[in-house]
Order: structure tokens, then sequence, then C-alpha cells
């Protein structure tokens, strides 16, 4: 395939992508009350009084529950999306290789799930905490629009930074880079995942940037360890197969 067919074949697998998303937020938009319960309830006790989270627009309730559905979209679809992502790399792999779709798909979608989920309850409680923490002595006002952008952020960002070892073994299996390159410059991999960590990290102490940074690095080793063991597989069965 020359470089336009591989412009036309990426631009198609992104049109199915988005008519993913698409058909997953309608049902995503009917259920948007139950799923805006569940994303405040992390915020509901420091709401004492009956208080609620604030709008300051006509337009801000339509736009936040919008961004919302939009989102869980993004994590329902995810497996579709990662299925388009691997008929787009398939074409340069051997044919042995094409049979690790499903494992493929099945640990993106569960790095995925697993990053959000490590936002929403291990992360975001902790900042949350941390922050009202800080203001004890001023009035509570918080808005839907700062909240839920906040808790979006934070999932989306994990959710992307969990895919890091899915990313590593996509680099490495079409030619990008090797293991071995990935290790021998660690220490640059380890300055990119604290600015990255530090970019996402909601407060500025150390123990928030540290719950971020250190299951990344973790990941990033896996994703090398992954990486180096399929290297090894497709060095043995190479003289006994032919490419794809």
């Amino acid at each position: 395939m020359g470089l336009l067919q591989h412009l036309e074949e990426l631009r198609n697998r992104i049109l199915w992508s988005l008519v993913a998303l698409i058909v997953v937020f309608l049902p995503c938009w009917y259920f948007i009350e139950p799923i805006c319960d569940f994303l405040e309830a992390p915020i509901k006790p420091f709401l004492t009084d009956g208080r609620e989270l604030a709008v300051t627009s006509v337009t801000e309730a339509f736009l936040v529950k919008f961004k919302v559905a939009a989102l869980v979209s993004l994590f329902l679809a995810a497996p579709w999306v990662l299925y388009q992502l691997w008929r787009f790399v398939a074409p340069g792999l051997y044919r042995r290789e094409k049979m690790y779709a499903i494992p493929f798909i099945g640990a993106g979608t569960l790095f995925f799930l697993a990053g959000g989920a490590f936002a929403y309850y291990v992360a975001f409680p902790m900042a949350v905490e941390f922050l009202l923490g800080m203001g004890e002595r001023y009035m509570l006002l918080i808005t839907a629009r700062s909240y839920l952008g906040f808790l979006m952020t934070m999932m989306l960002g994990l959710g992307l930074m969990f895919e890091l070892p899915i990313f590593i073994f996509l680099l490495c299996a079409i030619g990008v880079t090797t293991p071995r390159f990935l290790m021998r410059h660690f220490r640059w991999a380890v300055v990119l995942i604290f600015t990255a960590a530090a970019i996402i990290t909601p407060t500025p102490d150390m123990v928030n940037l540290m719950i971020f940074a250190l299951p990344t690095l973790a990941l990033y080793l896996l994703g090398v360890g992954a990486a180096a063991l399929f290297a090894r597989r497709r060095a043995r069965a190479v003289p006994a197969d032919e490419p794809a």
C-alpha cells in the first residue's frame, strides 16, 4: 500500500469508530441522569445542607450532560475502536500474528477501563479531599461544569495513560521501535511520564504525583516486556511463515 492508500485506510477506520461512538451515544444520552448521579457520588459527602452542583448559564447543564454522554460512549465503544486500530495495523503483520487480535482488543479494553476506574475510585477521591480541605474557610460553590470536567479529564487522561503497554506493543509490532531501544532510553521515558503525570495531576503535592506516575512506569515496563516477548516469538516464526 502506498501513502495515499494508508491515509485512506486510516480515514475509513476513523469514520467507523465515529459511527460506533454515535450509536453508543444514544443510549448513554437516554440514561444520562443515572450516569450523572454515579459520577457525582464522590462529591456528595461534601455537599451538605441539601446543596447541589451549580450551573451558571442556561446552556451549561446541556453541554455538561452532552460531554458526559460522549465520555461514557468512548469507554463503552473502546472494543470497537481498538478493533479498528487493529484492522489498520494488521496488514503489516504475519498470518500467525493476526491471531493476536482478540488478546489485543481484550487487553486494550481492560487497560482503558482500568485507567478510568483507577481515576474514579482512587485518584479522584484523594484529589477532591485534598483540594476541598484547602478551602475549608471559604464558602463552597462548585459548578457542574468544573466538577464533571475535572473528573472527566482525570478519567480520560488515566484511561489513555493505561493504554501505554498497548501503544508500545503496536510500535514494536510494526517496526517503529524496539524493546532494546525503549529500555536504553528508559530515563527519558521516566521524564516524559512524570511530565504527563504533573499535567494531569490536579494537585502540586508529591503524593498525588506518585499515584499517577508510578502505575504508568509499571505499565511502561509491562509494555516493553510484552513487546520483547512478541519480538522473540516473531524471530522464531519468521523462517516458517510468510508475510500476509
